[in-house]
């Protein structure tokens, strides 16, 4: 009796993973909304120095704990949150089969004006009142969800991450037809060292990093929404959005330091310690 009840629910825990959408629930979607969200507290977040004692010997004297405060800071000027939520969403549409419904999407901007968010950088934190989309047309939302990113790192090998969900409902009695929770992680998925003294002198690089992970989402969210057992029908003239957002962040490298004679000098205010050549 006991096992039926935990293979009860490890089924259900496991279907809560992902929901597979039918092409019979997406032929019944007539003018969808896209949406794509940040939490609060979902970062960016260092979790490098702290959780990895692998850079001891380099921080010296710096703490691990003002060494994730430091590193965090450049990730924070590498990408805005806004690029990071708009990137997701506008790179999934633009994989989208150029068919009804996704010919039908709800202009995004006012999407935005109506949740009063108006596109800005800081995504609220509180799920939106979906009703407010109601009056646009809208009877389906896909919804995209940043709940955890950053850069964090296991035995010296470092890499940025980010975790979250997508989903799809209906407006009208908040049917969830499409579910998928998601986790890319550098480390786990052995990519190249992220140097997170390089991202210190280069941010940018944490822009490339997850960029690239964006982009692999965004390739799995397309193909989730393209069902093979629908209906379909023809390719509608009208086109979607192609193009993720340019990044207009630009940052210089400062020159490398010479070997320091004793004493060895301090690092500047809000620095962290150079990469090694």
């Amino acid at each position: 009796m006991a096992r039926c009840v935990f293979l009860v629910l490890v089924a259900v825990l496991s279907g809560c993973a992902s929901t597979r959408l039918s092409g019979a629930n997406l032929d019944r979607v007539v003018q969808p909304a896209f949406i794509s969200r940040i939490e609060e507290a979902a970062g960016p977040k260092s979790l490098v120095f702290q959780e990895d004692d692998a850079y001891g010997e380099k921080l010296k004297k710096l703490e691990p704990k003002e060494a994730d405060r430091r590193l965090r800071a450049k990730l924070i000027s590498a990408v805005t949150r806004f690029e990071i939520s708009e990137r997701l969403r506008v790179n999934t549409i633009g994989q989208l089969p150029v068919e009804y419904p996704w010919t039908n999407i709800v202009d995004p901007a006012r999407v935005a004006t109506a949740l009063e968010s108006f596109l800005v950088e800081e995504v609220p934190a509180n799920a939106p009142d979906y009703d407010l989309l109601a009056p646009l047309g809208t009877d389906t939302v896909v919804e995209f969800v940043i709940q955890d990113y950053g850069m964090r790192s296991e035995k010296g090998h470092a890499g940025a991450y980010i975790k979250g969900y997508g989903r799809m409902f209906t407006l009208s009695n908040r049917n969830e037809v499409w579910y998928r929770s998601f986790e890319e992680d550098q480390v786990k998925a052995g990519d190249p060292h992220l140097d997170p003294f390089k991202v210190g002198k280069d941010p940018d690089l944490f822009r490339q990093a997850i960029s690239s992970l964006l982009d692999t989402l965004s390739t799995r969210f397309a193909k989730d929404l393209t069902p093979k057992d629908r209906r379909g029908g023809p390719p509608l003239p009208q086109g979607v959005e192609q193009s993720a957002p340019d990044s207009t962040n630009r940052t210089g490298r400062e020159n490398q330091r010479p070997p320091p004679p004793p004493p060895e000098p301090e690092l500047p205010a809000g620095e962290l310690p150079d990469p090694d050549p």
